[in-house]
């Protein structure tokens, strides 16, 4: 089996929003056995850790990507620009390495799969992927959560 694109927050990494790691033991294996491309979409768009905890407004990553929603942060400050400029940085690692899957991070705004926040800052769930994840699914990888 090829590499895999991980998320790096699963792989033990401390760069979530609120600068914690939320470690994955198949993550963890991964990286152990040298599959693994880790990433930081937030990171790689420029965003430091930690920060504001950011939703998608307006749809799913998809929306996000075809311009139809945008992701902000707790304060109100439009992220949209450095979460698609993460998910093209992801993209280009996974297709770099040849990876054809990738293990991404529930519910989050980039790397969501299948469910991702409302945009209400309330918890409450939406059908959808992250930009990230929808970005790598338009791509042809497939996308699972850790």
């Amino acid at each position: 089996m090829g590499p895999i694109v991980v998320r790096a927050c699963l792989a033990g990494i401390p760069c979530r929003y609120d600068g914690r790691a939320k470690t994955s033991a198949e993550a963890v294996r991964l990286v152990e056995e040298g599959r693994a491309v880790v990433v930081c979409p937030e990171g790689a768009g420029g965003l430091p850790t930690p920060r504001p905890a950011a939703e998608i407004v307006g749809g799913d990553g998809a929306d996000v990507l075809d311009g139809r929603a945008r992701v902000v942060d707790t304060t109100g400050t439009d992220r949209t620009e450095e979460f698609a400029s993460g998910a093209r940085a992801a993209l280009a690692a996974a297709e770099a390495a040849g990876a054809r899957r990738a293990l991404l991070m529930a519910r989050s705004p980039s790397c969501g799969c299948g469910r991702v926040y409302d945009g209400t800052f309330t918890g409450e769930l939406r059908p959808g992927d992250g930009v990230t994840a929808a970005l790598l699914r338009r791509a042809g990888i497939e996308v699972t959560a850790g």
